[in-house]
């Protein structure tokens, strides 16, 4: 069916879809997710993820405003590295989203798992994870309406938990719930604090208003998280936290993994840069700079290393097939001992 100017051209189709909740991946402050069947004709059936308002905010305009909100921002980014929403629907007095299903991790449990085995996460798949996360936002935040005009998205929420790993190697930046965008719901910075503490910016620390910036600052606490399997910013009371968001000198990155190159260093400390005059002032700058990092003299890593890596690391999740030999020995520092 083709739509012209909001008129059918081609007819209408109006069908009843159907979803199975088989069972509960994940609970926020506001929503629950589900994997989920879709059923269709024939017999058809398609893995899904279900996301829903919580009952005991059902009936919250706020709640409700901000979940339709995120639906409406992400139906049209379409991207290899953004969870993609497919339908919003109704059930009820349930608002549900109809979503891509990813099979795998997040980056927060990948990160968890380092962590037990005591095992550094090599800087090859750390900084291949965050590049991936930089096209997400590079083409989030140069995202057009269809007459031309800038939308002025910005995330406002990376963090280890709303990046997710595809056990295919894939990485995907999800959860827009309390993004920003130009004439599409209230930013109301200023009014409230938006984010998880740990991840924020300065600027959003101090509620002021945001721009893409903003996430690049959280992809680099990210990317130092990975590298020093600890949390840039030491959970304590807000009040410390949000002063020392603001204004606590970083430590450096070499004093917890002396092996970091120091090309990484740069990206990183770029990236952290309290003044955002003086970070990043883009995602595709911060891409380039990693990508430049990885591949300009030597094969570096790949959807594939990663995939392989994955399996390596959760083997009770996904079988382990052995890495080619040529991928092998062009990466020794990451399957080294495989």
């Amino acid at each position: 069916m083709e739509i012209f100017e909001g008129k059918p051209i081609a007819g209408v189709i109006q069908d009843v879809t159907k979803f199975v909740l088989l069972r509960k991946i994940a609970e926020g402050g506001m929503g629950t997710i589900y994997e989920a069947l879709q059923l269709g004709a024939e017999g058809f059936r398609k893995t899904m993820a279900i996301k829903m308002i919580r009952p005991e905010f059902s009936d919250d305009k706020q709640f409700v405003d901000m979940f339709i909100g995120e639906a409406k921002l992400v139906a049209d980014l379409v991207h290899q590295n953004i969870v993609q929403i497919y339908q919003l629907g109704k059930f009820g007095k349930q608002y549900y989203m109809a979503m891509e299903y990813i099979f795998g991790v997040d980056l927060s449990n990948f990160i968890e798992r380092h962590r037990e085995l005591m095992k550094p996460i090599p800087i090859e798949i750390a900084t291949f994870i965050i590049s991936r996360v930089c096209r997400a936002l590079r083409y989030a935040h140069e995202k057009r309406d269809r007459t031309g005009a800038l939308l002025g998205i910005v995330h406002r929420d990376i963090s280890p938990a709303n990046i997710l790993l595809a056990y295919e190697g894939e990485v995907r930046v999800t959860d827009f719930g309390i993004a920003k965008a130009r004439n599409l719901r209230q930013a109301r910075e200023g009014e409230v604090l938006m984010g998880k503490l740990q991840y924020m910016s300065p600027e959003q620390a101090q509620f002021k208003e945001t721009d893409g910036r903003s996430d690049i600052f959280a992809a680099g606490v990210v990317l130092y998280e990975m590298l020093a399997l600890r949390q840039l910013w030491q959970p304590s009371n807000t009040m410390k936290m949000l002063h020392d968001i603001c204004f606590q000198q970083v430590e450096p990155i070499k004093r917890y993994r002396p092996d970091v190159p120091d090309a990484v260093v740069k990206i990183i400390d770029r990236a952290l840069q309290k003044d955002r005059e003086l970070r990043y002032q883009s995602a595709q700058e911060m891409l380039f700079d990693l990508e430049y990092y990885m591949y300009h003299d030597r094969y570096g890593p790949t959807t594939s290393t990663l995939e392989h890596y994955l399996a390596k690391m959760f083997p009770e999740k996904v079988p382990y097939q052995p890495l080619d030999k040529t991928e092998e020995r062009r990466m020794p520092q990451i399957f080294d001992g495989d």
